[in-house]
C-alpha cells in the first residue's frame, strides 16, 4: 500500500497548485497563517527532493499559480464595473496575472535548489545552504516583483506576519526581509516534520527534533530582536493635537454611473463630515475621486459647464461651506492636462487640500498608476484587440513626480500622500528628504470585492510599522481607518457602512532603521545570506 509521503511526492505536480492555493489562505480576510507555513514547508520538501532544475522550476511555478490566483481573486470584481469588456474576462485576467507572477517564486525555488545542489556536489552539507539560499532568493524575487514591468507588490508573504508575529521586524528589515524569515520558519517546520517522519531503526530521532526546535526558538528570538532595535520613540507633535475626521459615504462603484451620483455623493460626504464637539480646527479627509468637479481654475469653460458650479471657484466655495474656522479638507479629485490648442491630452488622479476660505493650499498627483486601470499599456496593440481601461473613458492618466510631503501650515502636521494601491510598495511611500508626520492613503476600494479591502488594510498597516508613521485611510465603501505608528488600528469603519471617524492624529515615531535606508537593507541582507550559504564550500576549495 502506497504511503502518504510517496503519494505526495509522486503526485507533486498535480498537488503543487492546490498547495499554493492553500498557502494564500494566510492572507486577509482568512488569516489562516499556519496553513501558509505548512504549505510552504511542503513546497520546500518537494523542491529539496527534485531531481533537476526543470522539475524545481515547474513545481515552484505551479505552486505560485495557485498562490496568486486566490490571493488576487478580487481583481475579477473590477471587471463588473465597466461595460467595454465582458465580465468573464476578469477571471481570465486573474489567471493570466497568476501565470506571470508565479515566475517569481519559481525563480526563488530554482536559486535555492541550485545553491544546495552545488554544495552537495562538492561534498558539503546541502541542507543549510539550501534553506538559507531559498529564503534569500525569495527576498530578492519579491523585491523584483515590486518593480519589474512597473511592479505588482500585492500580498508580500510577510503580510501574514501581522497575524502570526505582529510584523514588528519590518521596522528593521522591511516587509521583503520579513518574507524571507517566513520562508525560514517554513523551512524549519519542514525539517521538524522530516525528523518526526524519518525513523532510524524504528526509533524517533529526538536529537534532530530538538535541533529544529532550537532553530525555531533562535529565529523567533532574532525576529523579536529586530523588532526591538528597529522601533522608534514617539515624536512630539507640532502645535496642538490634530483633530481629524474621516468620511466614508458608502458610495459603491455601481452608483458612480447613475445620473444622480453627484448629488448623492456630496450629501453623504457632507453628512459624514460634521463637527462632533469642540475639537478645534480639524483635518477632514475624503476618499480618492470623492469630488467629480474640477477644482483647479484655468481650464476651458466646457469642462466646468456640467458640474455643480459654473467654475472652479464656485465648486471650492461649496466645499469650504462645510468647514469650520481653521478646518482643512483633503479630497480626491482629478486634474486635467490641456495642450496649447486647448485640447484635453491627459488627466491626473490627485489629492487636493482646501482651506476654510476655499483656496487650494496644495495637492499631490498619483505617481504609481495602475496598468489597465488608469492607463492602457501599448494601446496601439491592445485597443484593436478590444481591451480597454477599467476606469471609464479612453484618456489615460499621467503619473506625478513621486512621494511628496505637503506642509499644511504653522502648527499643523505635514502630510505625505499615497493614493490607493501606491501604499503597497514598500520603501517608496515617503519623501525621505522631507519626512511627513503621517501618511494619508485616500483610496477607492469599492473596486476590490470582499477580499481586496482587508488585504489593502493589512498592507497599509505594514507601511505604518516600516516607516514609524501613522496612516489614515479614507475609502468610499470601507475599510477606512486610523492606524498608529505601530500598525495598530485605533478606529475603523467596516465595509458597506456609511459613517465618520472622529479621532486625534496619533504621534509619529522617530525614524525606524528601515525608514532611513529603505530596501537597501533587505536586498543587502539577501546578498549576505547567499554569500554565507556559499562560504563553506568556497573556503573548502580554497584550502585545497
Amino acid at each position: 500500500m502506497e504511503t502518504a509521503n510517496n503519494f505526495i511526492k509522486r503526485h507533486r505536480f498535480w498537488l503543487a497548485p492546490i498547495a499554493g492555493t492553500i498557502s494564500a489562505t494566510g492572507f486577509a480576510p482568512y488569516n489562516l497563517w499556519p496553513l501558509t507555513i505548512a504549505a510552504f514547508a511542503l513546497l520546500i520538501h518537494w523542491v529539496a527532493g527534485a531531481p533537476n532544475r526543470k522539475s524545481v522550476f515547474l513545481i515552484g511555478w505551479l505552486f505560485g499559480v495557485g498562490h496568486f490566483t486566490l490571493g488576487n481573486d478580487w481583481i475579477a470584481v473590477a471587471f463588473t464595473f465597466q461595460a467595454k469588456m465582458p465580465v468573464w474576462l476578469g477571471y481570465f485576467a486573474v489567471l493570466a496575472l497568476a501565470l506571470y507572477l508565479a515566475i517569481f517564486p519559481a525563480l526563488a525555488m530554482l536559486g535555492g535548489w541550485s545553491v544546495g545542489n552545488w554544495t552537495r556536489r562538492r561534498g558539503g552539507n546541502a541542507t543549510i545552504p539550501f534553506v538559507i539560499a531559498i529564503s534569500a532568493m525569495w527576498i530578492i524575487t519579491e523585491w523584483m516583483r515590486s518593480w519589474v514591468f512597473s511592479g505588482f507588490a500585492w500580498n508580500p508573504l510577510s503580510a501574514i506576519s501581522l497575524s502570526a508575529f505582529g510584523g514588528g521586524a519590518t521596522r528593521s528589515i522591511g516587509s521583503y526581509g520579513l518574507s524571507g524569515f517566513v520562508l525560514l520558519y517554513a523551512a524549519i517546520c519542514w525539517g521538524l516534520f522530516a525528523a518526526l517522519l524519518n525513523k532510524s531503526e524504528g526509533k524517533i530521532n529526538f536529537k534532530a527534533i530538538f535541533a529544529r526546535l532550537l532553530d525555531l526558538t533562535l529565529l523567533s528570538l532574532l525576529t523579536v530582536f529586530l523588532s526591538w532595535i528597529g522601533s522608534g520613540s514617539p515624536m512630539p507633535q507640532r502645535g496642538q493635537p490634530q483633530a481629524i475626521t474621516i468620511a466614508q459615504p458608502n458610495i459603491s462603484q455601481a452608483e458612480k454611473h447613475r445620473p444622480s451620483y453627484n448629488v448623492i455623493s456630496y450629501r453623504r460626504l457632507a453628512e459624514n463630515s460634521q463637527v462632533a464637539g469642540n475639537r478645534g480646527p480639524r483635518l477632514i479627509l475624503w476618499p480618492e475621486a470623492a469630488v467629480p468637479d474640477f477644482l483647479e481654475s484655468g481650464y476651458p469653460y466646457r469642462f466646468y459647464q456640467f458640474q455643480t458650479g459654473e467654475n472652479a471657484e464656485t465648486a471650492r466655495r461649496r466645499l469650504a461651506s462645510l468647514l469650520s474656522d481653521g478646518d482643512i479638507l483633503i479630497t480626491g479629485g482629478s486634474k486635467l492636462e490641456i495642450d496649447k490648442q486647448g485640447q484635453l491630452v491627459g488627466a491626473r488622479n490627485s489629492m487636493i487640500a482646501i482651506n476654510d476660505g476655499g483656496a487650494i493650499i496644495g495637492s499631490y498627483d498619483k505617481s504609481h498608476l495602475v496598468p489597465y486601470g488608469e492607463y492602457l499599456p501599448v494601446p496601439w496593440l491592445l485597443r484593436p484587440l478590444g481591451l480597454a481601461r477599467l476606469v471609464p473613458g479612453d484618456l489615460d492618466f499621467w503619473p506625478g513626480p513621486g512621494a511628496q510631503t505637503l506642509k499644511l501650515g504653522s502648527g499643523r502636521p505635514n502630510v505625505g500622500f499615497q493614493i490607493c494601491y501606491e501604499i503597497i510598495f514598500s520603501g517608496r511611500v515617503t519623501d525621505r528628504s522631507n519626512r511627513p508626520d503621517f501618511i494619508f492613503n485616500g483610496s477607492n476600494d469599492a473596486w476590490f470585492g470582499p477580499s481586496g479591502p482587508p488585504q489593502h488594510l493589512i498592507q497599509a498597516r505594514m507601511r505604518a510599522v516600516e516607516e514609524g508613521l501613522p496612516v489614515l485611510r479614507a475609502t468610499p465603501t470601507g475599510i477606512s481607518a486610523v492606524i498608529d505608528a505601530n500598525g495598530a488600528v485605533l478606529k475603523s469603519l467596516p465595509m458597506g457602512v456609511a459613517g465618520q471617524i472622529d479621532a486625534t492624529l496619533p504621534p509619529a515615531h522617530s525614524e525606524t532603521i528601515f525608514a532611513r535606508f529603505g530596501n537597501i537593507i533587505p536586498v543587502g541582507m539577501a546578498i549576505l545570506m547567499l554569500a554565507f550559504a556559499l562560504l563553506p564550500v568556497v573556503m573548502r576549495r580554497a584550502s585545497r
